[in-house]
């Protein structure tokens, strides 16, 4: 780039200015197309190659065959815009190019417009009226031209700048309103002679277009039957990874072993999108959608009708955690709206759009609507056997699922006991619900899911989002048929990059079924070899757990939490007894030895870390906080005498400066006092390593509570909060959920630090298996890993591996029995998921391959369906269908040529042996 600004850029402008002149033409004095003209050249193309000169007749004969090129004519001085229509061009059609009608009939006021992809074209078109001529429209479209109307049309668009609008609003999701700006400005970018207004013209044709270029491409003009035949969901992409009986399933696929049958299980993926809003404009009476179910969105009049019948039905509350989708259904703001969002059931393991798996809500996530997509779409699943279900909140969802079903039409129920159903909850939405959920509806658990994290549709609405700007604006049935068309794309898009993704995942995936497999060998020979009874006590558990998912959960936290209250209530009744034994250890009347230490750490938790209302309450009564902390101080000399001195020493330092504030204070607990050279009752270190202990469990239950909190703060701030006002609001809540948590952080180390120095005096040993040592790096929310782990080999923090101890025993075998357990069960279910991946991976290479030899061999069978056609008709019905044949049998060749390394893959790693 450096050289090019210092050595070629003027030269390139003095080029690009040359080119506004005649250049080497300037001096030729007649016409070269013909030896016998001899006018002079004063007119030159834009669109052909080239800059030669032409004179204005030979300038006609050159472009009947182009007659939408832009000419530019030299007035002497500079080159200005002029028409082949204003040089006398006419395009004749119905007949050969360069034949003449003689019975033709003008178009409408001899004033038609063509729209192409560089220019508004005026052109002076021509129809033929002989005895076998054709209707208007056909004459157009045998000109490769589409009719702005089917009656008298004055307008018409190219095939070409159709196709090119349809991929560039693919690609770039620009709106028909950008792109015919972009027409208009290409035809005159001044405003002196605007080109004629063809926008409502253009709507029209994009609409038609898109919807005969479906049925084309889905074979609906080879059928006999004709586009009324065509099914509910007939028009779809499918997703050429799932299962598809008679499609790309061996014959004998139901015969499979009971270990491989979850190897032909359907994978779904459901949600909700509340930016795909459309505002009430419009209705279905006039804007009718074109397409009625055939693709992704459900049939509009079966879907209304569906939603009268049920209307009155209430929403019922979640149970788990505040889940606003379903807290907040029947109150979702849709002032002003005809739909505030859409739902959707994809395909979970490739991110493809289902058939008949989208629709519109009316007011928020409500059951019934979801319900209706999910029950819609299992029915082109109907075959297939085993059903993985993974939404955001299945949770609630699944709990009445079969009841409402027997509630609604018969043509939405399937037969229950045919399948076997499984509920999820994806990856990145699980850690913000309750402990009992994340082990009971986890993609990382549950036998058969291999990698799948269930957030297809989130990625999918990424790639729609931006169409949502312009869809709010349009009737319902633009807006349905234009996103069936942008989900059609996108699923085609995934077809055609098959080859290189499922390479690359496998690639990526058979290294780490070697790696997890082997860290789940190494521990699970190091337990075997120390705890051999109970290993196989936790494979037999797991094993019927992943059979039967009513049976105990290996993954659930049975031990009980120590919390301080429990500490307090056992501290007492131990002093109860001594007294009932004779055995009194108190020196004073109402403060015995726990309590003292109990209530001096109620002190020091809110001398240490005050909130900002607690900091502004301790500097107005700062004396009496001081007075009740010399209270305790005073009480605490009973018990320790030695603290007399420490604070002595202490105070007289402080005086010296200025005078000791109430937060100030040091309460010279035990621990404290034993870090120093001073003799402390043992009695009261045990008091206080039993309080410290609790403390620390108590402070990471808060830790891990806020944590969860803040995750879910997060995801609801990003995808529900707009405007300035409201994140500022969100923002000042998250601050104090992040303080909550450096406060949390805080009381464990304060806790930590003393159980650690007491267990040197008590002889505690193996102490820090339970409490490890928090560092700041710990601190983090369970689907985060460490810096540079990404979400499939991230590690827990250890602070989501503890539990606490069973009851408040000295014996914490049972924590570490628990936690081993839960870890080997976690280790082997990650080696099984990342075996499950490759054999899943090899599974779908071979579905991808088969579906495409069936769809060349359905093609080839569409050729001959329809017989009593005229010959051009018969041909062309043969010709596209040979082509569509001939492109899927490519695919399959190029596809299959890409993925022949692949035995070569897993050969070169050890063979992998699933965990059983």
């Amino acid at each position: 780039m450096a050289h090019w600004v210092k050595e070629e850029r003027e030269k390139y402008l003095m080029e690009l200015i040359r080119l506004e002149g005649r250049g080497d033409y300037a001096t030729r004095e007649a016409c070269r197309r013909d030896r016998e003209c001899t006018f002079k050249p004063e007119y030159r193309c834009k669109d052909c190659f080239g800059t030669e000169l032409y004179c204005k007749d030979c300038m006609v004969e050159r472009h009947r065959d182009n007659p939408l090129h832009r000419i530019e004519h030299w007035n002497g001085y500079y080159f200005e815009d002029t028409t082949l229509k204003y040089l006398g061009l006419r395009i004749q059609l119905g007949h050969p190019v360069g034949e003449r009608c003689f019975n033709q009939s003008k178009a409408f006021d001899d004033d038609f417009v063509i729209l192409d992809i560089n220019h508004v074209h005026e052109v002076a078109l021509d129809f033929c009226k002989c005895s076998c001529a054709q209707s208007h429209t056909t004459q157009i479209f045998q000109a490769r031209l589409y009719p702005a109307t089917s009656s008298n049309p004055k307008s018409a668009a190219t095939f070409r700048v159709l196709q090119h609008f349809q991929m560039l609003t693919f690609e770039s999701k620009a709106s028909t309103f950008e792109y015919w700006q972009t027409l208009a400005r290409l035809t005159d970018n001044t405003g002196i002679k605007p080109c004629k207004d063809r926008y409502e013209s253009l709507l029209r044709m994009i609409k038609q277009w898109r919807n005969i270029t479906l049925l084309k491409r889905f074979g609906r003009g080879h059928d006999p039957a004709g586009i009324d035949a065509t099914e509910p969901g007939g028009c779809v992409v499918l997703c050429h990874t799932c299962p598809h009986p008679r499609k790309n399933l061996p014959d004998d696929w139901r015969m499979a072993p009971p270990d491989k049958q979850w190897l032909y299980a359907q994978y779904f993926a459901i949600d909700a999108n509340f930016w795909l809003v459309r505002k009430n404009v419009s209705s279905d009476s006039i804007d009718p959608g074109l397409s009625k179910g055939w693709s992704y969105f459900v049939e509009e009049t079966g879907f209304k009708l569906f939603l009268k019948d049920i209307e009155k039905v209430s929403q019922e509350k979640s149970t788990c955690v505040n889940h606003n989708a379903v807290n907040l259904a029947e109150t979702k703001n849709s002032r002003g709206l005809a739909a505030t969002g859409a739902g959707t059931v994809d395909c979970s393991r490739h991110n493809f759009k289902r058939p008949c798996g989208v629709g519109d809500l009316q007011q928020g996530e409500k059951y019934m609507n979801m319900d209706y997509f999910f029950f819609s779409t299992v029915q082109h699943s109907d075959e297939v056997s085993i059903l993985n279900v993974s939404y955001d909140i299945a949770c609630q969802w699944s709990k009445h699922l079969w009841d409402r079903m027997s509630t609604y039409p018969s043509r939405l129920h399937f037969e229950r006991d045919r399948k076997t159903m499984t509920f999820l909850i994806p990856k990145f939405h699980l850690p913000a619900h309750i402990a009992a959920c994340q082990i009971s509806f986890s993609h990382n658990l549950i036998k058969g899911m291999g990698r799948t994290d269930g957030e297809a549709p989130e990625r999918g609405w990424a790639n729609i989002y931006p169409v949502a700007t312009s869809t709010r604006e349009m009737g319902p049935g633009a807006r349905r048929d234009t996103l069936d068309d942008h989900f059609g794309y996108y699923n085609w898009k995934k077809v055609t990059n098959f080859g290189i993704s499922l390479l690359s995942k496998i690639k990526t995936t058979i290294p780490e079924r070697e790696q997890h497999q082997c860290d789940f060998d190494e521990f699970n020979r190091a337990l075997t070899e120390e705890w051999p009874s109970e290993v196989a006590q936790w494979k037999e558990v797991v094993e019927n757990w992943e059979s039967d998912h009513s049976s105990k959960n290996p993954f659930e936290i049975r031990t009980v939490s120590m919390t301080l209250a429990a500490v307090r209530l056992k501290l007492s009744q131990q002093e109860a007894k001594d007294l009932e034994n004779g055995l009194n250890n108190s020196l004073h009347m109402d403060i015995s030895p726990g309590v003292l230490i109990s209530s001096g750490m109620d002190l020091e938790e809110q001398h240490t870390h005050p909130t900002d209302l607690q900091t502004t309450k301790l500097q107005e009564c700062s004396n009496a906080l001081l007075r009740k902390i010399e209270q305790w101080c005073n009480i605490q000399l009973l018990y320790m005498p030695a603290v007399g001195r420490l604070r002595a020493v202490e105070i007289a330092n402080v005086q010296l400066l200025r005078e000791e504030k109430a937060h100030e204070v040091k309460l010279w607990f035990p621990s404290k006092v034993k870090e120093t050279t001073e003799p402390c009752e043992e009695s009261l270190c045990a008091y206080e390593w039993e309080l410290r202990h609790a403390q620390a469990h108590k402070a990471l239950d808060e830790l891990r509570r806020q944590l969860r909190l803040c995750t879910h703060l997060y995801k609801f701030k990003d995808t529900h909060i707009r405007g300035q006002r409201a994140n500022t609001r969100a923002s000042a809540v998250l601050n104090k959920v992040e303080q909550t948590i450096k406060t949390a952080v805080a009381r464990y180390h304060r806790a930590w630090s003393a159980v650690k120095t007491l267990s040197m005096v008590l002889g505690k040993p193996n102490w820090e298996i339970e409490l490890p040592e928090l560092r700041p790096a710990d601190v983090r929310g369970m689907t985060e890993g460490e810096a540079g782990q990404s979400e499939g080999t991230h590690t827990l923090s250890w602070i989501w591996k503890t539990h606490g101890v069973a009851g408040v025993g000295e014996d914490s075998e049972a924590v570490l029995s628990e936690g081993l357990r839960i870890e080997w069960c976690k280790s082997r279910a990650r080696a099984n998921r990342w075996a499950e991946e490759v054999d899943l991976l090899q599974e779908e290479m071979r579905r991808v391959a088969s579906f495409l030899s069936w769809h060349a061999g359905w093609w080839e069978e569409q050729a001959n369906r329809r017989t009593a056609l005229a010959a051009p008709e018969q041909e062309g019905i043969e010709g596209y269908a040979k082509w569509q044949a001939a492109l899927r049998r490519a695919m399959q060749d190029r596809f299959q040529q890409m993925w022949s390394v692949v035995p070569a893959l897993l050969q070169s790693m050890s063979p992998a042996i699933a965990v059983s």
